[in-house]
Formats: structure tokens, C-alpha cells, sequence
């Protein structure tokens, strides 16, 4: 019995986790006014035939608290690589001397820095609903388990409460990256 209840603890923060690893993901994506080679993540690059990430095709540095700088492994993919970043929906203007490609942050204004606050709450909305899923999975088990009387109400109660904690810990944390998230925003 108590291998079930913890089987299923640890199943649903296993999920859980997952929203936050997916959270954390998805906030590398919103840019801030600063420079941050996370920033380049979602960036591929046809490579012999592959879609392959710009980090396994070359190194991204911080130059300073403003400007990146990506120098190809192989010189050949450079004009490849700054024509990606310029497709990209990351709003960002690469330029080229020689092998390094340099991309300045723009400055954000008001209205886009509102814009990206804006798609922050709505991925951390996205992680709560997750996170609330999960937790609804596990008290629908918890809740099958005492129908079969494999489980006491008792240990159904205690499984609930365990679960629910367990969700308000990972609400917390969901918050507490928003609120960081935010105030890097608005950052000037």
C-alpha cells in the first residue's frame, strides 16, 4: 500500500518538476535587456542536411552586459548562422566582421518590456495549470485506490494532503521564478 501511495507521489513530482524545468525553458526565451547566451537556444541552422542547434555549431559569449558574440566552429556556417538569427522571432540585428558575428541588445521600450511581463505570467500560467494537473491525476488514483479498498480513507486523506503540499511547494516556486522574471524585466 505505501508503495503505491509513494509511487504515485513521486510520479506526479516527477510531472511536476517537469513544468518547471519547462518554465524555466520557456523564460530563457523572453528576452531581457541583457546579454545572455540562453537567449540563442531555440536557434537551428541547417548543418550537411540536419537541423542542427547554433550551441553545437559554435560558441556564444557574453562580449558585454549588452552584445553577443558567436564565432563558427566551422567559418563556413557564419552566414548561415547570421541569417538564422536574423529569421528568428527574438527581434535581433547580427552583424559580421570576419569570423565573429556580433548581435547588440536593442533597447527594450515600455511597451515591449509590458509585452514580455505579458508572455511571462501567461507561461507561468501555463506551468500552474501543469502543476494542477498532475495533481488532479494523482488524487484521481489516490481516490481509485480507496474505491478498490487497497487503501484506508485515512491513507487516502494523508496521500491527498502529502500531494497538496507538494503542489503549493511548486506553485510557490512558480511564483517566485515570475516575480524574478519580472523584475528582470523592467530592469533598465
Amino acid at each position: 500500500m505505501i508503495l503505491m501511495l509513494d509511487d504515485i507521489q513521486s510520479d506526479a513530482e516527477e510531472r511536476m518538476e517537469k513544468s518547471l524545468e519547462a518554465l524555466d525553458h520557456n523564460f530563457n526565451k523572453i528576452r531581457t535587456g541583457r546579454a545572455h547566451p540562453s537567449l540563442l537556444d531555440s536557434i537551428r541552422i541547417e548543418y550537411y542536411g540536419a537541423d542542427t542547434p547554433l550551441i553545437q555549431l559554435a560558441n556564444i559569449n557574453v562580449e558585454d552586459a549588452r552584445t553577443l558574440t558567436v564565432v563558427a566552429f566551422d567559418k563556413s556556417t557564419t552566414p548561415d548562422i547570421e541569417k538564422a538569427i536574423m529569421r528568428s522571432d527574438l527581434g535581433l540585428n547580427p552583424s559580421s566582421a570576419g569570423d565573429v558575428i556580433r548581435i547588440p541588445m536593442p533597447m527594450l521600450t515600455e511597451e515591449t518590456r509590458r509585452g514580455y511581463i505579458k508572455q511571462a505570467r501567461s507561461e507561468a500560467e501555463s506551468a500552474r495549470v501543469s502543476v494542477r494537473n498532475a495533481r488532479r491525476d494523482a488524487m484521481a488514483m489516490l481516490k481509485e485506490l480507496e474505491k478498490e479498498k487497497e487503501i484506508s480513507e485515512d491513507e487516502q486523506r494523508r496521500g491527498e494532503e502529502q500531494i497538496q503540499k507538494l503542489t503549493d511547494g511548486f506553485v510557490a516556486k512558480i511564483e517566485k521564478k515570475l516575480s524574478e522574471k519580472e523584475s528582470d524585466l523592467m530592469e533598465i
